[in-house]
């Protein structure tokens, strides 16, 4: 670690350092996945070192398991945020519509996204399988809460993973009219695109 850094890192609280890591390790974490990531990669990408990294998160198994459940967590509090106001209606089409732009918002950090994809992907790890089941769990719970039945929820889900898998593989970004893809991007993101495509 640099002095600078190291200067830096001493002067901040620690909630500040644990979160200038998590930062860097979502950057990391959606960059390389699991596998390709090494806790010496989030340290360069936070300028601490790599023993730092690992006093303070343990393994990397520890660190990218706090890291996926931060970035899921984000999607339960988002919806969580919208079926707790009071002037929701979850039976109009504003309801349904605020649900949906909840989300979308998020999708507009591109880190957050793939960190997320990285973590479904990597059911191999069973703690990490694990982590991916409970947090899709609360997930649902959180939007049962509307009021919709299990095949509406599943619906709105399986609608988002749809909007989650487009824009890990940049659909985004080939909208070109001779590209097969483009007319299912146009019509699964809508009116969102604008908004999405200024940050592909």
């Amino acid at each position: 670690m640099s002095t600078m850094n190291a200067a830096k890192a001493t002067r901040m609280s620690a909630d500040d350092r644990r979160e200038l890591i998590l930062e860097a390790a979502t950057k990391a974490f959606a960059k390389g996945g699991y596998h390709g990531t090494s806790t010496d990669a989030v340290a360069k990408e936070a300028g601490v070192s790599q023993p730092y990294v690992v006093r303070m998160f343990g393994t990397k198994l520890e660190l990218f398991l706090e890291v996926f459940e931060r970035a899921v967590g984000r999607i339960r509090d988002a919806f969580a945020a919208v079926v707790d106001d009071p002037t929701f209606d979850p039976a109009s089409e504003d309801g349904r519509a605020r649900m949906g732009l909840a989300y979308t918002e998020l999708l507009q950090d591109q880190d957050f996204l793939q960190v997320m994809m990285h973590g479904f992907s990597a059911g191999g790890i069973d703690e990490i399988a694990a982590a991916a089941r409970s947090c899709m769990g609360e997930v649902f719970a959180t939007i049962r809460r509307t009021g919709w039945d299990d095949e509406e929820v599943r619906d709105f889900i399986a609608y988002g993973m749809l909007l989650n898998v487009m824009i890990s593989m940049r659909a985004l970004e080939h909208l070109e009219p001779d590209d097969p893809l483009a007319p299912l991007t146009a019509c699964a993101f809508g009116d969102t695109i604008e908004l999405l495509e200024s940050t592909a």
